[in-house]
């Protein structure tokens, strides 16, 4: 085994040999991955009381992974904290950034391009068709992503809503997260979308789905979260940014994909799902009529009149047959 040169490479081989190390290593290899900053300035002493292993261990894992000793293991961590503390003055100058090295909009879109790239690479091809068959087939899926987590899971559960029924987003309106639990059960899935840091309530209803047999999946940021030891399937997504908060943009990335591997995955049943919704959409005129409708009189509410006449001549919702498969 090749000695990492570099924390990113430390990372990489943590979370490829996590599954082969002792439940003792386990606990230093979440320790380092989840908080390499905290790590990089302890004694030997202190990382293992940290994790209630004796500095023996500590030793041991470290030539296990083809270090030296825990010096070598400290340098990393002290790189990471280096170059955290890199972005962290760069975070804190954003008006800098606006003129230099082509501003703060251009380090963003790097940020979130690489976060995209980075999160699509990682996926696991076994663990995506396994997400997407049970995702299509479950009888139901239930949501759940809290605080700066809402909007991806709100967008996932939007759009798995639009090619099967049974979908909701808990937590949120009037579906709490206790009414939904106590429906879970096997045959049922329930993903749990949430970044550092974690939302208790969102890794205690993974935990609580899983116990009670529903298929868990859960969209996290690295294998120290605390959803991972509660999830049957984990997606890894990067959330590095130029910002306050770590970015989403590989969370919605990658909630859109799955979303779409879903809809093909049901074939004609999507496309009766879709059609249908079409159809409700117009006969309620949810969306703003197209230009080209309302040019002669200038005002939207005019071809909302011309809507509604052209679909007098057409047939009525009433003899529309809802798409199989959905219940209306």
């Amino acid at each position: 085994m090749a000695a990492p040169a570099t924390y990113k490479e430390l990372e990489q081989l943590l979370r490829e040999q996590l599954d082969a190390l002792t439940p003792h290593q386990q606990r230093l290899a979440q320790r380092i991955l989840g908080d390499p900053e905290g790590c990089a300035f302890q004694t030997i002493s202190q990382l293992a009381a940290s994790v209630d292993v004796n500095e023996s261990t500590v030793v041991r894992f470290a030539t296990a992974i083809g270090l030296q000793g825990y010096p070598e293991l400290a340098g990393l961590c002290q790189q990471r904290l280096r170059e955290k503390a890199q972005l962290l003055e760069r975070f804190e100058a954003l008006a800098y950034l606006e003129s230099v090295e082509g501003g703060l909009l251009a380090r963003a879109a790097a940020f979130d391009q690489a976060n995209i790239a980075r999160t699509f690479a990682n996926i696991d091809t076994a663990a995506w068709t396994r997400a997407v068959e049970c995702l299509g087939e479950a009888r139901s899926v239930q949501v759940a992503g809290l605080r700066k987590s809402f909007a991806p899971a709100a967008l996932f559960a939007y759009l798995l809503g639009l090619t099967r029924d049974g979908v909701t987003h808990v937590g949120a309106g009037q579906t709490s997260m206790p009414d939904a639990l106590r429906l879970l059960g096997p045959g049922d899935v329930f993903v749990g979308v949430s970044i550092h840091r974690y939302v208790r309530e969102t890794v205690r209803a993974v935990e609580f789905a899983q116990c009670h047999g529903a298929t868990t999946i859960a969209l996290t940021d690295n294998p120290s979260s605390p959803l991972v030891p509660h999830a049957d399937i984990t997606f890894y997504v990067d959330v590095a940014g130029a910002s306050v908060l770590r970015s989403v943009t590989g969370v919605v990335s990658l909630v859109q994909a799955l979303a779409s591997a879903v809809a093909v995955a049901r074939g004609a049943h999507s496309r009766e799902s879709l059609l249908l919704e079409e159809e409700l959409l117009a006969e309620f005129e949810v969306y703003v009529a197209p230009p080209e409708e309302y040019a002669e009189s200038g005002t939207p509410a005019a071809a909302g009149t011309r809507s509604r006449a052209a679909r007098a001549s057409a047939p009525s919702t009433a003899t529309l047959k809802p798409a199989e498969g959905r219940r209306r």
